[in-house]
């Protein structure tokens, strides 16, 4: 093993053989009529080596240009018009999620607000249109317990995933089910700790996993702490090919540029800088093809440097609304 096959394979980032016979190939998924009450109902597919990995939307919603705490909203709002994204509200983030199938197993990464921020709501559309309903999900993997990514799993009080395996990191499960940790947190984060409480009342096949594991063949957690204390990323690797799902690891507008921005739901700023300024160069050095929550869909992209500063490349998708 090589000295930079060493340092990917320790920080846990998928090493890519650099040139064009190893990246991944962005095709459309199958097309199906759009339902009548989702005006944009778009998805994605890559082939990582046998895992077929589709991307799909929940919804977007508009986040206020003070959200970002280490620059002021007049700072962000310049920037998110400097790249396509400024609305009269705030930032345009979307809400990706990602199915892998590898022929015998559907797994999902995050399942999305659900119609609790913005227009949200989208994700049983989007796997109807791939011909699945939620009970033919095999596991579902939970990258933090923030109110967006597990909002499908409890949307109408219910398991909607009932034959799912359901995997959270233990440290956000126990964050996030804590009396004293609610009773001492702000109003926005209220909603996270009540869908935290049903996700644990209604799941009980929940695997409260601890660090890095492999959830089957080829696909495995990344500890990616900081955000929240048990935030976890979904590393996809065959074949030679590799897709690292980091999720709210980098955000739109602020990052990679900048790794003293913030999101105003993180938990702990210091720890989830310090993972930034260490994630992002090694990404950028390895050439890592990223899956990412907020960044305009599909999500699909790398970190670049770019005369020493870093930048988000989109990875080639022709989709527009």
């Amino acid at each position: 093993m090589t000295d930079r096959s060493r340092r990917a394979f320790a920080f846990g980032l998928p090493l890519l053989a650099l040139g064009g016979g190893a990246l991944a190939q962005v095709t459309p998924a199958r097309a199906q009529a759009t339902p009548p009450d989702a005006s944009v109902l778009p998805s994605a597919q890559i082939k990582v080596g046998r895992f077929t990995v589709t991307a799909l939307a929940d919804g977007y919603a508009d986040m206020p240009y003070g959200y970002f705490p280490g620059r002021t909203p007049d700072q962000v709002e310049q920037e998110a018009k400097t790249q396509f994204v400024a609305r009269p509200s705030g930032v345009r983030f979307l809400f990706n999620q990602y199915l892998i199938e590898d022929g015998q197993r559907r797994i999902l990464i995050d399942t999305g607000p659900a119609g609790t921020l913005g227009k949200t709501g989208l994700l049983p559309q989007a796997l109807a249109r791939l011909g699945l309903q939620r009970d033919q999900i095999d596991a579902v993997i939970v990258t933090h317990m923030h109110q967006d990514h597990m909002g499908g799993l409890v949307a109408g009080g219910r398991n909607n995933f009932p034959n799912a395996e359901l995997f959270i990191d233990r440290r956000d499960v126990a964050f996030w089910t804590d009396p004293a940790k609610r009773n001492g947190a702000a109003d926005y984060l209220q909603t996270s700790f009540r869908m935290a409480d049903e996700v644990v009342r209604l799941y009980p096949r929940l695997q409260a996993i601890d660090g890095e594991r492999e959830i089957v063949g080829g696909v495995s957690i990344v500890d990616l702490t900081g955000h929240t204390p048990g935030h976890i990323g979904v590393r996809i690797e065959d074949g030679g090919q590799s897709l690292i799902m980091v999720s709210d690891m980098i955000f739109p507008v602020v990052h990679p540029q900048a790794t003293d921005v913030f999101f105003l739901f993180e938990q702990d700023r210091a720890a989830a800088e310090d993972m930034r300024k260490r994630f992002f160069p090694r990404a950028a050095e390895e050439g890592a093809l990223i899956a990412a929550t907020h960044m305009a869909f599909p999500g699909l992209g790398r970190i670049v440097s770019d005369r020493g500063n870093l930048r988000w490349q989109p990875a080639d998708w022709a989709f527009q609304n």
